[in-house]
């Protein structure tokens, strides 16, 4: 694996390094030594699947307050995706700075996301799958989220939007009195 910092500290672009041969390829997606390397240091606790059936789609922004705040790591395994990250981390110096990679199946990437993100995604093809791994088992009443389209974040979504939660279209916008974590 190759790991590539990001704009926003703590978070990196992961890129797998396949063997291939006439049966097809292998990779290695985690590796605890490699991980450690990055300063992950964190048990995985959840894993996740996603299907999103319609090119177009977004899921989130979407992230957990302390004390059930979650590092993950976010895999596309059919289709592909453009997974984009906010910077929520009050003290920091990319505070509401939001960084975007398109993940696929045949680019093979992945992203490690710190605690102290959003995290969204926009389906670039249909029928697109995401895998997720999560330091932090899912806590309903801590999950909160930024709105997709909030101005203050000017996210640059490649598609039109075709589809979105009720839940997700009802996130605030950032105003002062938001205090990130």
């Amino acid at each position: 694996m190759i790991f590539t910092p990001s704009p926003l500290a703590g978070s990196y672009v992961i890129s797998l390094q396949p063997i291939s041969d006439s049966r097809g390829w292998f990779s290695r997606f985690y590796c605890k030594d490699e991980f450690a390397q990055i300063g992950h240091d964190k048990e995985w606790l959840q894993a996740n699947h996603s299907v999103t059936y319609k090119a177009g789609s977004i899921r989130g922004l979407h992230f957990q307050r302390p004390p059930h705040a979650e590092i993950k790591m976010v895999r596309c395994i059919k289709g592909s995706v453009y997974d984009v990250i906010v910077d929520i981390r009050k003290n920091s110096t990319t505070y509401l700075h939001w960084f975007g990679v398109e993940l696929s199946e045949d680019n093979k990437t992945m992203i490690y996301i710190p605690e102290g993100f959003a995290h969204g995604f926009q389906t670039l093809q249909d029928d697109a799958q995401l895998l997720y791994f999560h330091s932090a088992l899912y806590a309903p009443g801590a999950e909160e989220g930024l709105h997709h389209n909030d101005p203050s974040l000017k996210i640059n979504w490649p598609l039109p939007v075709t589809e979105i939660s009720d839940r997700d279209q009802q996130h605030s916008f950032i105003t002062q009195d938001f205090l990130g974590i």
